[in-house]
């Protein structure tokens, strides 16, 4: 297995007095796309919020290219090579397409690669280059969804956090975004680190994968492996004659928790 890009480490995170993920340990090798599966709030975006420095972890270490990176400002940890992609896309929508692009690469000062890069996520997303100088709040969804992603490899990442892509858009435009995350994985060798509801597509395009419930990592293993076991099946891949025996596993672990 390759070097672990990201580690965390007995991680644990809160809004005020509710607690979000409690003891969440897991690895992200380098060049890899791992992914986080659980039901609405369990706690996955909260992993993400926390790793980028939006939400100062309460126990824990988060290690990034081997640097503790927990409670560092956001900007800083930018700099260091990891980027964003939020949940709900959250462009600026009175600022144009190109500018918003633009608003990416802000920690960076070698003009002649951000130009470069510039060409290139317009070559993963051509409808940008042809709305580029239009208001990024009059994009449709799956446009804007594709903002928020080009705007993030604008920072030239080493990882990307990805906070449901597919969230809101059609079947088709689905597949059209997850295979432009594969390609960047593929060509330009970014790590990636989805949250995805979509638990099928999610594996289908990760290389390992972690499930999470009630903000507690519950099950690890190689993507493939887990698309194939009776309680993911039964709970997350809504195939509901994976087997009396998953639901009886999954539901003897919950009474013991």
């Amino acid at each position: 297995m390759s070097e672990a890009i990201l580690t965390l480490q007995n991680v644990e995170a809160a809004y005020g007095a509710v607690k979000a993920i409690r003891g969440v340990s897991l690895s992200v090798p380098k060049g890899s796309i791992v992914t986080v599966l659980g039901a609405n709030g369990a706690g996955k975006t909260t992993i993400l919020k926390t790793i980028s420095g939006i939400l100062d972890p309460q126990k824990g270490s988060i290690s990034f290219k081997g640097e503790p990176i927990e409670r560092k400002d956001p900007a800083d940890i930018v700099r260091r090579g990891l980027s964003h992609a939020p949940e709900g896309r959250e462009v600026f929508p009175l600022l144009s397409v190109r500018h918003n692009l633009m608003m990416g690469a802000f920690t960076r000062s070698d003009r002649d690669e951000v130009a470069r890069d510039m060409e290139l996520v317009e070559g993963y997303f051509p409808i940008l280059k042809d709305r580029a100088d239009q208001e990024a709040g009059l994009l449709s969804g799956g446009q804007q969804q594709m903002l928020s992603i080009a705007r993030a490899l604008m920072a030239r990442p080493d990882l990307l956090l990805l906070d449901e892509p597919s969230l809101g858009l059609s079947p088709k435009l689905t597949q059209e975004i997850f295979a432009i995350v594969k390609r960047v994985n593929r060509e330009r060798g970014v790590t990636i680190l989805l949250v995805e509801q979509n638990a099928a597509l999610a594996l289908a395009t990760a290389d390992y994968g972690y499930i999470l419930e009630i903000g507690r990592i519950v099950m690890e293993d190689r993507a493939s492996v887990l698309a194939e076991k009776d309680d993911v099946k039964e709970f997350y891949l809504g195939q509901k004659d994976a087997g009396v025996r998953g639901q009886r596993r999954w539901k003897k672990k919950k009474m013991w928790r």
